[in-house]
This record gives structure tokens, sequence and C-alpha cells, in this order.
């Protein structure tokens, strides 16, 4: 799917067709959207595809002085297993008077700007423009990190009332979306530090301001993710812990109560034999078997109560 929008009068509106200074974007493509685009703008058809590959590793690259960056993305989706977070490539591809971005889904942080929930967005100001969309990347990895974090922290109060492998799987399923942003957002920090130090784009003094408010966000977002990283393993490591413990509580109250019911077989297998004893003709001889049963086995539990065997 190809958008094209453009600022008019202070508002963002979608145009139908292509015009110049305006912003393209492609969410999806087909090869004949990409094949359109490229014939509009003249883009590098290479950077045009590159995002749509979700293995390409963030970069920055200029080619004629035409500049594509390619940064990952957070998104949050669902499957049978609950919410899962993932990131995918999206490419911000500068080319003449144009802003093209390309990705393989909508995201969060591209539909802010289609909604016009960016304040001082315009398409004309590419530069800016730029530095809005890799802030808001940023801003949207502190905002999945905090649900994260709140739904480790649910799922870990289930897990204290009852320990449910749908619990666990949810925390690993986290947990592997914390190394996805951790390995995400320091392949971006390293764009960001070279799309600072280039002199392809050429920044106004706010603007520089605000490359260092989005080099900032992205370095907090990366401790975030390491510290949300930590504490999760942790976590995990203290559950396989409590389970393996609950286990071995378990074998061993089964072991106690497999002992003291095998007294009473022992003795009846012993006095069931066809062997006949002088003092069984009396006809107490029963009771005083069950009694002498009754009396060990309670002996038994006492000694392995005391022990802590229960």
């Amino acid at each position: 799917m190809v958008n094209f929008y453009k600022t008019v009068e202070g508002q963002l509106l979608e145009l139908e067709t292509y015009e110049e200074k305006v912003w393209i974007n492609i969410t999806n493509p087909t090869m004949k959207e990409l094949q359109l685009v490229h014939q509009f703008t003249g883009a590098d058809f290479d950077f045009l595809r590159g995002p749509l590959d979700d293995e390409e590793s963030s970069r920055i690259e200029v080619e004629n002085e035409e500049v594509f960056i390619l940064v990952d993305v957070p998104y949050e989706d669902e499957d049978e297993t609950g919410i899962v977070y993932d990131t995918i490539p999206l490419g911000i591809i500068l080319k003449g008077k144009d802003v093209i971005t390309v990705s393989l889904r909508e995201t969060s942080a591209v539909q802010m700007f289609i909604e016009g929930r960016v304040k001082n967005f315009f398409t004309f100001k590419r530069n800016r423009f730029v530095l809005q969309m890799l802030y808001r990347v940023a801003a949207r990895y502190l905002y999945y990190l905090k649900k994260i974090d709140k739904r480790s922290s649910e799922t870990e109060n289930k897990l204290h009332r009852s320990m449910k492998n749908s619990e666990l799987i949810q925390l690993l399923d986290l947990e592997k979306s914390l190394v996805y942003f951790s390995t995400s957002l320091k392949g971006n920090e390293i764009v960001l530090e070279k799309l600072l130090k280039m002199n392809a784009i050429r920044f106004y003094p706010e603007d520089e301001d605000l490359l260092e408010d989005v080099i900032i966000e992205n370095k907090q977002a990366i401790e975030m993710a390491t510290i949300y990283s930590n504490i999760l393993s942790g976590m995990m490591d203290a559950f396989a812990s409590v389970i393996s413990n609950n286990l071995n509580m378990v074998m061993k109250t089964l072991t106690s109560i497999t002992i003291v019911l095998s007294i009473p077989t022992m003795i009846y297998s012993f006095f069931g034999m066809n062997v006949p004893l002088p003092w069984m003709l009396d006809v107490n001889a029963p009771w005083m078997i069950l009694l002498m049963s009754l009396f060990l086995a309670i002996f038994v539990y006492i000694l392995l109560s005391k022990r802590k065997m229960f």
C-alpha cells in the first residue's frame, strides 16, 4: 500500500497522486507499487526494497545525494500465547525534496504522524521530519518496555498463586522480546551516532538539539531494556529453583507416605503366611495384629514428622 501525504496550510492532507515535497508512506507493498514509487521519485530500488527483509540490520547509507536510513521499530502483536513484542525494519529515504518511509506493516510510530499526534510536523521540513520519526521510534521503545515490565509483574503475581506452564511461557516470551529490543536499540544507536557525525544531512541548531534528545532517549531505552532483561532473567532462575524445590518436596512426601503405608502391608504379609503361630489361636489375634500395625505406622509417622519428612 502506498500513501502520499503533504502539509498544506499547517494540516497534513492525503493526496491521490504524487507531488513534490511529499511524504510517501509505503506499507507491505507489491513489486508494482515499488516500481511506481521508483518512477515518481527516482529513488534507488534497492533502498526501497531493503526494509522489506525483516532480517536487515540497522544502517545508514549515502549514494548520489540520496540518504537511506534503516532502523528497527517496535510493534505489538497478539498470537495464541497472548501479546508479543517484536521489531521490524523501517526504511527512511531522503530523495530530493521527498521523504519515503518503507515497512512491512503498520507501526504506531508512523501512525502517530498520520493521525496528527505529532506537533510541529511538516512534510517540507524533511530533515526535521526524520529526527521526529527517530524520536518517536525511541519513545515507542520506552512505552513498550514499560508495558513489558507491567506484564511481567502481573505474570509474577499469578505464578506466586499457582505454577502453570502458560505463565512461564509468557515470561519466556517477554524475555525474548527484551532481547530483541536490546539488540535493535544498540543497532539504532550506531545509526544515530553516525547521523550526528556525517555531513550528508545538514541540521539547523534546533534540529541538532532534537538529534541529541533522540540519542538520549535511545540510550535510556537501552538501559531500561538491560535492567528489565536482568530482572526477568533473575526471576526465571528463581522460579526454576522454586519449581525444582517443590518437586523435591512432593517426592519426599510421597516417599514418606509409601514408607508409612508399607508397614501394615509387611505385618499382614508376615502373619498371612500358611505357617500357624501358637498364639494366633486366640480369637483376639486379628485385633492385636491390627493394633500392632496401627501403632507401628503411627510411630513411624511421628518419627518422620520430627525429621520434617512430611
